[in-house]
């Protein structure tokens, strides 16, 4: 039923390579608090954010020093309820022998991974552009000595997330990937949607960017701001809606259980249709500008996370001549 709610409710490359990141200072109260191993390049990271006033738990994926570095932002649940990506995916796996850190916060639900205007009473204080770009980058430099090249990805919500973040923070990533996400958020549908999206956890989306008329709504959609992403290594995906290659019985997520595989279907169906009506026009728009992108537009598929697992696997080879991993 939650999921209905969430559903109704390389030139460039090379030339950004040669290009330093620009340096992040550390805000003296932001810290690692504690490192906890997992096994073999796993790792749990505790750090204190000063923006947000609370530790956040990241999980890692940590091959040793001189890595760049890939952050995967889980869905609109911040990967408490389904679970995040490495009990989603494989991802665990996937980048076990590559050379690149790999960062999953965990949390962040319904907040778009974004900087808010205000606290906001069921989800609290969200600082999360801060977090990410100004107070983490610094303390993995410094604790794991990461490259400082970086690229994030994001799903469903966090797609448009991941696309924001490099937008606000330029020449901080030099890829960006977004899978099944609307990278719209200024129109009236795409308010309505997330609003809606905010409204299952409680969440004044008034708390965010405002009332529908302030300008934060417009800062904050890749559709319009989609010049800013020029120079970054793009890769964009979505599927149709319908029933595709992962949507049967046997997959993961649905196990066997034929209800589950009615949500998929139906839900997620419902779910991607809207996605894949908002990633086609900005897969055009980019095109019209001149930027490049890596389109991975399916022919069918609904909303599932085994298509993600698919979008990092795709998406891995542009991440990584963009980051040089």
């Amino acid at each position: 039923m939650r999921r209905l709610k969430r559903c109704l409710v390389p030139v460039l490359a090379v030339v950004a390579a040669l290009v330093p990141a620009p340096t992040a200072v550390a805000d003296p109260d932001s810290r690692i608090l504690d490192v906890r191993p997992l096994g073999g390049r796993q790792l749990e990271v505790v750090v204190h954010s000063a923006a947000m006033n609370k530790p956040i738990t990241l999980w890692m994926s940590h091959p040793g020093a001189g890595a760049p570095t890939l952050y995967l932002l889980n869905a609109v649940d911040g990967g408490e309820d389904g679970g995040p990506w490495p009990r989603r995916t494989d991802v665990a796996a996937f980048f076990a022998d590559k050379n690149v850190n790999v960062i999953v916060p965990m949390g962040g639900r319904a907040s778009y991974y974004t900087d808010w205007l205000h606290d906001d009473a069921a989800l609290g204080r969200n600082q999360w552009t801060t977090f990410l770009t100004r107070e983490l980058p610094p303390l993995l430099a410094d604790r794991f000595a990461s490259t400082g090249r970086n690229a994030v990805a994001g799903l469903s919500m966090s797609a448009t997330s991941a696309l924001n973040l490099a937008i606000s923070a330029p020449g901080m990533y030099q890829a960006v990937g977004a899978f099944s996400g609307c990278p719209r958020t200024s129109d009236a549908v795409a308010q309505a949607m997330v609003t809606s999206q905010l409204a299952v956890f409680g969440a004044n989306v008034a708390n965010m960017w405002g009332a529908p008329d302030n300008p934060a709504w417009i800062e904050h959609d890749p559709m319009v701001q989609a010049e800013r992403l020029r120079g970054l290594a793009l890769y964009v995906s979505a599927g149709t809606g319908a029933p595709g290659e992962h949507d049967d019985i046997s997959d993961p997520g649905v196990d066997g259980n034929p209800a589950r595989l009615v949500d998929r279907v139906v839900v997620g169906g419902a779910m991607e249709t809207f996605v894949s009506g908002c990633t086609r026009p900005f897969i055009d728009r980019l095109r019209a500008l001149g930027i490049p992108v890596t389109a991975n537009l399916r022919p069918a598929g609904t909303h599932a996370w085994t298509y993600w697992q698919d979008d990092v696997h795709n998406s891995w080879p542009v991440f990584a001549g963009a980051i040089g991993a």
